[in-house]
């Protein structure tokens, strides 16, 4: 187990990095934005039990391999990216229907959950977070360093869900406006959308100071 000492500094660099508005973020809060809180949460969810791939990965090894491998990296880099893309042509796409004038609401929130989970599994700023900042806080005279990474991994999380639900809420709180402006809606879905096809190609550009 890692000591509490290195479990309060890890918390507070965490802290510092996930409030830095990154592609998991960003995917919470146009979804926040666009179908509402109940959307913006479940985006948190998603992207909360995405991020426990990359626990996985950090407590079993894989990052250690993935570090050591230029083409892996590219490749998770490039899905990532595409993937953002992906979803910022979709959004620039969508028109208004009645239901989203009534409700707010236009995508089942099965439909955001699984997309926040792809969103930061295959997030590369998460991934090089992992691979380059946390192992700086297992110390192997600790015992059993994938055990050391898991308890971090979830420290992570819990850091991350509790800020990505702040981002949520705050920004749902424009759903109201989204409701009753049509040029409100338009302007939205073209930020939202133009913000995620942007993420996409910075993707390749990852640095771990932003998720």
């Amino acid at each position: 187990m890692p000591s509490l000492s290195a479990v309060e500094l890890f918390a507070v660099a965490a802290f510092a990095l996930i409030i830095i508005p990154g592609p998991a973020v960003l995917y919470i809060v146009s979804q926040s934005v666009g179908q509402g809180r109940a959307g913006g949460l479940a985006a948190v969810l998603g992207v909360e039990i995405g991020a426990f791939v990359h626990v996985a990965g950090a407590a079993l090894g894989v990052s250690a391999i993935l570090a050591s491998s230029a083409t892996a990296f590219s490749v998770l880099k490039l899905a990532g990216g595409a993937y953002l893309i992906v979803l910022g042509i979709r959004r620039l796409l969508e028109r208004d229907s009645e239901s989203q004038l009534v409700t707010g609401r236009t995508r089942p929130l099965g439909a955001i959950f699984r997309q926040g989970v792809i969103v930061n599994a295959l997030n590369p700023k998460t991934a090089l977070f992992f691979l380059a900042f946390l192992p700086q806080f297992v110390d192997p005279d600790k015992g059993h360093v994938g055990l050391q990474a898991a308890v971090l991994g979830v420290v992570w999380v819990l850091i991350a869900t509790v800020c990505d639900a702040v981002w949520a809420i705050g920004s749902g709180s424009l759903v109201g406006l989204l409701r009753t402006s049509a040029r409100a809606r338009r302007i939205e879905r073209r930020a939202s959308g133009g913000i995620l096809i942007g993420l996409g190609v910075l993707a390749t550009l990852a640095h771990p100071a932003r998720r």
